[in-house]
């Protein structure tokens, strides 16, 4: 049979099955075919449209994390207020009320020997302290610097919550478009299913052939419940990084910010990192709050000056106790000479934390900086394969249809036309891999030099 016959009898076949609309009853009915369903979700209520800015937005508001990072944030602030205190007047008052034997004295337990009256006192006191050789404003300053370092610290969380919320969000976008490539694999090829169905009940193709076929809609429909059990398993992630117990149903917006390509240049970037990063903030806060508090350790052998005012009266006394009230005003001052190494032992942890804070900060830049060229390399590698996917993309589907094209006209064996419909389903998995993947390189990349959005 010539090539020109098989055409003919070919298209022939063709018009008989649009005509008819069914193939032969006598033989065994085609699968049915499968339709194209919107991918579904488990979750209750009805479906919300949710943007990036939105989902980011709400895990701001929703996360434990971020309550978290601002309840420290206040609590360093009070930690300031009470250092500060320390600087400000002390002032309190005392009602006494003494009962004694006539003439007793206080014989043990001290070198004195004070008489005791009978006496009901009230009075007032109140302390200043004069100055302790900035010690006290050293641990002020460290106080506020260690605030500044737990404000830094909160915003290095909202920027983990950020992050967090994006990558959920684009791998919800991803499984979503994959569940889609799975479906139309599915119903291109439960139509050639049909197609060698009803060539097979003219006798024009073998049972071979629709045993391939029916095998090629098998795999494709695995990989379709592979591709919604993913999609559900994206959506529940993402729920939860919004803080939501339940899985939402959510209706996910592509983002309309189009794919700009990378940086040509990474050392700006390290160099961006390394001033705006929170991590590198908090921690030069700390080296800070570190260096006062080791100031404030060593000026614990200066002496300590302060200031005492007493008044009060005493309307119910002993005769011996003249006149009916009291006051007095002094200055004391404290020396300090020996104390067991305490305050030696203070001072050398105090310089051994303001090392470790040192150190912990040339390893936290040495870590950006790598992390900033890793992602950055990270980034370049995926918008040039977007090229690739998109070449492999267009030359799959050339070839499909070629395949077709032979298969149609016999010149092609199943075999061939299988492995080009694989392809085609590859490349389109890949390509659409591969838009994803780079906007997430992006927006790690954003996150590790603390871009602002």
């Amino acid at each position: 049979m010539n090539t020109r016959m098989r055409i003919a009898i070919l298209i022939s076949v063709w018009m008989l099955m649009v005509v008819l609309g069914s193939p032969s009853r006598a033989q065994t009915p085609p699968a049915p075919a499968v339709e194209a369903p919107a991918p579904t979700s488990t979750a209750q209520g009805p479906t919300r449209r949710l943007t990036l800015q939105e989902a980011e937005a709400i895990a701001l508001k929703n996360s434990p994390q971020i309550t978290i990072g601002k309840l420290r944030a206040l609590e360093s602030r009070e930690y300031v207020r009470e250092t500060r205190s320390a600087l400000l007047p002390t002032a309190f008052l005392s009602l006494t009320g003494v009962d004694s034997e006539s003439g007793s004295r206080i014989a043990a337990g001290g070198l004195t020997n004070p008489t005791i009256f009978p006496r009901a006192a009230a009075g007032a006191t109140v302390t200043q302290l004069i100055t302790d050789f900035g010690r006290t404003t050293n641990l002020v300053a460290s106080s506020q610097f260690q605030a500044k370092a737990e404000d830094q610290n909160a915003a290095a969380t909202a920027a983990d919550i950020t992050l967090a919320v994006d990558q959920a969000f684009y791998n919800s976008l991803e499984t979503r478009d994959l569940v889609t490539v799975a479906e139309q694999t599915v119903h291109a090829r439960q139509t050639l299913v049909d197609k060698i169905q009803a060539l097979t009940n003219a006798k024009l193709k073998s049972d071979l052939d629709l045993s391939f076929a029916k095998v090629d809609v098998a795999r494709a429909k695995l990989l379709l419940l592979e591709s919604q059990n993913n999609y559900q398993t994206s959506l529940a992630a993402l729920s939860a990084v919004l803080g939501y117990q339940d899985e939402q149903n959510f209706d996910l917006q592509q983002p309309t910010e189009p794919m700009t390509p990378p940086n040509p240049e990474v050392q700006s970037l390290i160099m961006e990192a390394l001033r705006q990063r929170p991590e590198i903030l908090s921690q030069q806060f700390q080296i800070e709050s570190a260096q006062k508090n080791d100031t404030a350790e060593h000026d614990l052998w200066r002496p300590t000056i302060s200031a005492i005012g007493v008044a009060g009266i005493t309307p119910v006394r002993d005769p011996a106790i003249t006149p009916n009230w009291y006051g007095g005003v002094g200055v004391n001052v404290n020396i300090p000479v020996f104390n067991g190494f305490l305050y030696s032992a203070r001072a050398k942890t105090a310089d051994l934390q303001a090392e470790i804070a040192r150190q912990n900060l040339a390893d936290t830049r040495n870590n950006i900086a790598r992390d900033v060229r890793t992602h950055w390399q990270d980034t370049n590698r995926a918008y040039e394969r977007l090229s690739v996917t998109q070449q492999l993309r267009e030359q799959s589907s050339l070839a499909l249809n070629l395949a077709q094209a032979r298969y149609n006209l016999g010149l092609g064996s199943i075999v061939e036309f299988s492995q080009a419909e694989l392809g085609k389903t590859e490349a389109d998995i890949a390509d659409t891999d591969a838009q994803y993947q780079y906007r997430l390189t992006q927006i790690v990349l954003a996150y590790t030099i603390a871009q602002p959005k």
